[in-house]
């Protein structure tokens, strides 16, 4: 797992060439080994608001992934029910999709709807840029619907058949210390964003669940307003599983980040 050095300095990253001059401090560069734990047999016992994380059927059926239109039009609504049948959310908000297959480990092409798998341990969103982004998607509703609580739920699914190659594994929310957490720096020429990366730590738990079939949907917690005592940001990461045949099926999957209202 590709973990970020605490050296004292948020790290960042930069979309574009910034001055040769600025001292750079990229994530990533503190990759650990660690044991990654089958989560089938507990499938039923992990909580969204525990571990940060959950497996669940998803019956819906929607093939039109070539198809951004249809993908708004017809996708977004399942999803929306997904996230409500599955929280006790009233409102749900889809505010934008990826769908990742293997392009290339460079950030820097994470700029369209196709992007790669992003083997870096990072979670979604901040303290500070959870509450930023419900400004930015519904500016008029923004500071009433920040005075309850507002969670972020990633949907993450294969595409068309299971994932064999670059599964997606999840860090434990109960197993995270608050310290490891560090702002990282989204830097864009016009406005500075920021996630969270982690730190290694010996006491994290990392769960995946192989050979996901394309009818389930796994439902992760990457932002939570709530301090109490729920999971509110969750580490995770795609990574190459060392027993990956050559001829292994690449793998194509959609995340959909939504915002939840209670």
């Amino acid at each position: 797992m590709n973990y970020t050095v605490d050296n004292g300095t948020p790290p960042d990253y930069y979309f574009y060439e910034p001055d040769p001059a600025v001292e750079l401090n990229p994530p990533g560069t503190d990759p650990h080994e660690v044991e990654i734990h089958d989560g089938w047999p507990d499938v039923d016992r992990f909580s969204v608001d525990r571990e940060g994380f959950e497996l669940k059927p998803f019956a819906a059926k929607f093939d039109q992934f070539d198809d951004d239109a249809e993908i708004h039009r017809v996708f977004y609504p399942q999803v929306i029910d997904f996230v409500k049948q599955n929280t006790s959310a009233k409102r749900v908000i889809v505010f934008d999709h990826t769908i990742r297959k293997r392009l290339s480990a460079d950030l820097k092409q994470q700029t369209t709807v196709q992007r790669p798998a992003v083997l870096l341990v990072h979670s979604d969103y901040t303290v500070m840029s959870g509450p930023q982004r419900v400004r930015d998607i519904v500016p008029e509703e923004a500071e009433a619907l920040l005075q309850g609580r507002v969670a972020f739920y990633n949907v993450w699914k294969p595409l068309y058949r299971r994932v064999e190659e670059l599964p997606l594994a999840m860090c434990d929310a109960t197993t995270q210390a608050p310290g490891d957490l560090l702002r990282m720096d989204l830097k864009y020429r016009e406005r500075t964003g920021e996630i969270y990366v982690l730190r290694w730590s010996p006491a994290h738990r990392w769960i995946y669940f192989p050979l996901m079939q394309a009818d389930q949907a796994l439902l992760l917690k990457t932002y939570d307003s709530s301090t109490d005592g729920r999971a509110r940001f969750m580490g995770h990461s795609a990574f190459e599983h060392p027993d990956t045949r050559p001829d292994t099926p690449r793998r194509e999957s959609i995340e959909l980040r939504t915002m939840a209202f209670f």
